[in-house]
């Protein structure tokens, strides 16, 4: 039987080529949409504690499989999933997973900014209030951890009970991210999350990013190719639901294994 979420189990990590510790296995896994097949059974391993960049053109199933890691692919009618991504010694497709302690364990943050329309402190502390944390202690300290992690702490402490709405748009995406963190996640999904951003809050959340790999697992969808070989540790590229190339990101800009790989990376299509 299939355990819940709410209780981690402890298991010994699958093993890489470079001996890394693994965090996710994504094991034939297909995706489907009705009858149309968006991502056709794929196979391999993320690094813990490392970017794992996903690339691809448009519509070529990179999101779909990000959304699938956390099980946001639910929401959308017709969806549904064949394989396995095994978590913990879990699969997390499985139908008796509790969807609500993983999307605890894996938080996602969407491309576009989408702060609440309340304050940045209950922005941060929203979730942890609905998950029964009343302690105002507990959630003062949540609020100045989590805006420290996402780098926004400094600009944002003299006015907590103003309105998130106030805060400009890289500010605001630092703050989606910091409610993420909040809930203490492993793995950390960004769906393209500075492709609404000017030049300095992408940088800015590039420079995040790169410190937060030492306590969490990120896998970020991406279209910039000098963003995914700035600061990602490891790439996958997608094509047309197809996983043609996963490997140390150095490589697959420099030696691609694979012709469609190159022509990708050299702007021949897509």
């Amino acid at each position: 039987m299939v355990q819940m979420l709410a209780e981690k189990k402890e298991i010994a990590a699958k093993k890489a080529p470079l001996q890394a510790e693994q965090i996710l296995q994504v094991q034939d896994l297909s995706i489907y949409y009705g009858e149309k097949k968006a991502v056709n059974q794929i196979s391999f391993e993320i690094e813990k504690n490392a970017i794992t960049a996903l690339i691809g053109p448009s519509g070529c199933g990179k999101s779909t499989f990000l959304r699938s890691i956390n099980r946001m692919n639910d929401l959308i009618p017709g969806a549904r999933s064949e394989g396995a991504i095994m978590y913990e010694g879990l699969n997390i497709l499985d139908d008796r997973i509790n969807v609500v302690n993983l999307r605890r364990e894996i938080g996602m943050v969407f491309q576009k900014p989408n702060p609440f329309p309340k304050s940045i402190y209950n922005n941060i502390t929203h979730a942890l209030k609905y998950a029964g944390e009343k302690r105002k202690s507990v959630l003062d300290d949540a609020v100045e951890e989590s805006l420290t992690k996402a780098a926004l702490w400094d600009e944002v402490k003299d006015r907590l009970h103003r309105s998130a709405l106030s805060l400009s748009g890289g500010q605001q995406q630092r703050l989606c991210i910091a409610r993420t963190l909040a809930m203490k996640p492993s793995v950390l999904l960004l769906d393209e999350p500075a492709s609404a951003l000017d030049p300095i809050s992408n940088a800015k959340i590039e420079e995040l990013l790169s410190e937060l790999k030492h306590d969490y697992s990120i896998v970020i969808v991406t279209h910039n190719m000098q963003q995914a070989l700035r600061v990602s540790d490891h790439t996958a590229f997608f094509l047309n639901g197809d996983l043609v190339e996963y490997d140390a990101t150095e490589r697959i800009f420099t030696r691609p294994a694979q012709q469609k790989t190159e022509d990708y990376i050299n702007g021949r299509f897509g």
